[in-house]
């Protein structure tokens, strides 16, 4: 299976007056991520399901790469919110769902989780050295059989200059 992990695009800044799980993609970032979406398409990238953050701006990014047709489906995940814990995701969710082996997954949410995630699937732990920029991906290949954690293998990762 692959996994690919997609941060949500630039959103507006937090404020006193906006709810963290009610800020919305900026202009500018609407424009990048549909540009990097555009070129993900163009790469030949579909992915079987897109799993979103329950958060307005993640399910924006979501929006746009299913607009971008790199997927048919869309499903919320609350363990994708910022402080979401992946050994959750992974017993609660991800085993329960007994995915192909081929299958392969966008997961759109937020920083440093998502980063903190690859690290885990890939080295068992985190050790603070990937980094995922706003519209950025980081793509993991995990094992057919046995645990996803500590045994990944990573094979993408872009920041969205890259892409654009």
């Amino acid at each position: 299976m692959e996994l690919y992990l997609i941060r949500h695009g630039i959103a507006e800044a937090a404020t006193d007056d906006i709810k963290d799980e009610e800020r919305q993609l900026t202009k500018e970032g609407r424009q990048k991520t549909e540009k990097v979406a555009r070129r993900l398409r163009k790469l030949g990238l579909h992915f079987d399901l897109i799993v979103t953050s329950p958060l307005v701006r993640a399910k924006q990014t979501a929006d746009i790469l299913m607009a971008a047709g790199l997927s048919s489906q869309m499903e919320e995940c609350t363990h994708l919110v910022p402080d979401g814990h992946i050994y959750s995701w992974v017993v609660n969710w991800l085993e329960p769902k007994n995915f192909a082996p081929n299958t392969q997954l966008a997961l759109v949410g937020h920083e440093p989780c998502l980063s903190h995630w690859a690290e885990i699937i890939v080295w068992g732990e985190v050790k603070e050295r990937l980094v995922l920029k706003k519209a950025g991906m980081i793509g993991v290949k995990v094992p057919e059989t046995g645990s996803v954690l500590g045994c990944g293998q990573m094979f993408w990762l872009t920041p969205p200059k890259y892409l654009l």
